[in-house]
């Protein structure tokens, strides 16, 4: 069957992209493959300091939260992110948690190897591209699958609930979710 765990990098737990993580979620239930969301709403990320003690322990030395979604993504055949467009970029918290994930599991089996997934990026007016391109960074150097869709995986909103007026925006990420569930389905056979 597959599941796919999907984080939400948003500082609101009932902003834009959270609402996107949870219609991915659903389109993913939908299409037979299991479906986990998880949030960095209320969390406090800290930066992974370089040390190395991942490699002997299998999971990261501060606690701040990140080793629950580190043992999600171990569990896992998809991973997708979605993040706010914060001056042109992804959020600072959600590059410092793919780092510190990318750091275990580049120390460890390489857990991230042929997982599905991708990113997706929400703003008000533009970042978009920028960020998507970004985030790729982490999914390619991390060996992964990214499937396609009908556009890029991008958002346009401001204010919670405007995603839903965005119709293509949401068009595109509902057939990204159903192309991630596709290929999960695909890859367990």
């Amino acid at each position: 069957m597959g599941k796919v765990l999907l984080l939400s990098a948003s500082p609101r737990k009932k902003g834009n992209t959270a609402q996107l993580i949870d219609e991915c979620a659903k389109v993913i239930r939908k299409n037979g493959v299991e479906a986990e969301t998880m949030s960095l709403a209320g969390m406090k990320i800290r930066p992974c300091l370089g040390c190395g003690k991942c490699a002997k322990t299998g999971k990261c030395k501060l606690d701040d939260g990140v080793n629950g979604i580190i043992a999600g993504a171990r569990k896992c055949e998809g991973f997708i992110v979605g993040t706010p467009v914060y001056f042109g970029t992804a959020r600072s918290d959600l590059l410092s948690v793919l780092q510190r994930i990318g750091m275990v599991s580049k120390s460890t089996n390489e857990f991230l190897s042929r997982k599905v997934g991708g990113p997706i990026a929400v703003a008000r007016r533009g970042g978009h591209t920028a960020t998507i391109q970004e985030l790729l960074m982490f999914y390619l150097i991390n060996d992964m699958i990214v499937p396609g869709s009908y556009y890029w995986n991008m958002v346009f909103g401001h204010k919670a609930g405007e995603v839903w007026e965005d119709k293509e925006g949401i068009k595109v990420v509902r057939r990204f979710a159903e192309n991630v569930a596709w290929l999960v389905t695909r890859l367990s056979l």
